[in-house]
């Protein structure tokens, strides 16, 4: 079946806050909240379509629009493939010249309204941001050091990949790290495989590989705990991988390695135009991950990443 190639923009003010508009009753998947856009025309490019359809409806002029994801979904009775960037720079005031409703809302508050269903992750790609550090335990001494480091740089969201850490350090750790995040407005994750890592004031966990394919479902509490997960992720490295990450339900994946690294040098990296492929197949928000610096992010988001996964990139000065 013919897909419909569509544009759409995730378009942020100023304040960070994202513009939805509502669909007419009389369309397909009236009623529902949507991310501004339109069909892309024949000859067009799909920056040139949302260029256009959001002069057309929205009267604003597209200064810059990065890749953000690519979601390809079948409904019932359409199948769409949504080509999705994120415009932060663009000229004009917002205004409804099609009498559809409109409003801004924050990245967070979009889980409160209703979209259609290959809108999920896009709003789930709203809200991530393009860097996700990990903090790593190669030197217990150096966590916290290391923690106010990256989060200087002004990253939001970090993986606590800490296997090797006694439970006393980390409690130690987690005394000053939580209130300091909690501060920057920092998103901490914790990997599956930490010892206790149940125990720990978290926004989400981040699973192994070998975690993420045991898993017959999306994780609802942290292991042994009440505790409710907000954000799940999960380590990638292969097809099979990613498509049980996308058939569970996790939120964004790290697929790795791009390049060859330093701390797997036996492994084969997967290179650009294999990552590339890889990301195509699925409806994910994706990180990729290995021998990259933060320079590398534009490359990234022309393969259909979100954003770049690191250690050491965030820890350079």
């Amino acid at each position: 079946m013919k897909r419909l190639q569509v544009a759409v923009g995730v378009v942020k003010n100023a304040e960070g806050q994202v513009l939805i508009s509502l669909r007419d009753t009389s369309l397909h998947q009236g009623g529902l909240w949507e991310f501004p856009g339109g069909k892309i025309e024949q000859g067009e490019s799909a920056k040139q379509a949302l260029a256009r359809e959001l002069k057309e409806e929205l009267d604003i002029t597209v200064i810059a629009a990065t890749p953000l994801i690519t979601i390809k979904h079948q409904y019932p009775d359409l199948a769409v493939q949504l080509q999705v960037f994120l415009v932060e720079h663009f000229s004009g005031i917002a205004k409804s010249c099609e009498g559809q409703l409109f409003k801004w809302v924050k990245p967070a508050d979009l889980t409160d309204h209703a979209f259609p269903a290959a809108n999920q992750p896009i709003i789930t790609a709203a809200q991530l941001p393009p860097y996700y550090a990990i903090l790593d335990d190669a030197d217990e001494s150096l966590l916290l050091i290391n923690l106010q480091k990256i989060v200087s740089r002004g990253i939001k969201l970090i993986q606590l990949r800490l296997k090797t850490v006694s439970p006393q350090t980390l409690h130690s750790f987690f005394e000053q790290a939580t209130p300091l995040c909690r501060q920057q407005g920092v998103l901490l994750l914790i990997n599956s495989a930490v010892n206790h890592a149940a125990h720990f004031a978290v926004d989400g966990i981040h699973l192994t590989s070998r975690d993420l394919m045991a898993a017959n479902k999306r994780p609802t509490f942290l292991p042994k705990t009440s505790k409710r997960v907000h954000w799940v992720a999960a380590s990638c490295h292969n097809r099979q991988e990613l498509l049980h990450a996308q058939m569970i339900g996790v939120d964004f994946v790290v697929l790795a390695p791009v390049l060859a690294t330093k701390t797997h040098p036996e492994t084969e990296p997967l290179g650009w135009e294999a990552f590339e492929k890889l990301v195509a197949q699925i409806n994910l928000p994706v990180y990729a991950l290995g021998g990259l610096s933060e320079s590398a992010l534009d490359k990234a988001q022309q393969a259909g990443a979100q954003g770049i996964s690191a250690i050491r990139a965030f820890l350079d000065a």
